[in-house]
């Protein structure tokens, strides 16, 4: 499985932003899928996850309200949403999909071993 995200970029605090991330598999809609995002200096951490079949849906409690994950598995692309963006969401945002497909998604960054490059969002205040 290869992952090639984009949509990063700058934008002022209050704007928004939609990642994407696409999928160079046949078997896409098979897997769960999952963001994650690492800070300068920070860990990466868990931002939202989709089911394969895009019935369950988790959020970190700090994007939950803001942030809205989908997929369209006819153009095997997972998307990200991003709304009302803070300083704070300025990361390297990373999708991912799990070994296994759990329900609700997993949000354990070790259940994931198929990672895209990044893509960078950077947000001003």
């Amino acid at each position: 499985v290869q992952l090639q995200a984009s949509g990063g970029g700058l934008v002022q605090a209050g704007g928004s932003l939609r990642l994407s991330c696409l999928a160079s598999t046949l078997i896409f809609s098979s897997y769960d899928m999952g963001w994650f995002r690492q800070a300068p200096g920070k860990e990466r951490e868990f931002v939202s996850g989709i089911s394969w079949s895009a019935t369950s849906t988790v959020y970190a409690d700090s994007v939950k309200g803001r942030f809205t994950i989908s997929r369209d598995n006819a153009k095997n692309t997972v998307y990200l949403q991003m709304n009302s963006l803070k300083p704070e969401d300025t990361a390297v945002y990373y999708c991912a999909a799990p070994r296994r497909k759990s329900y609700p998604p997993a949000r354990n960054e070790g259940e994931y071993n198929y990672w895209g490059q990044g893509t960078e969002v950077t947000v001003s205040s």
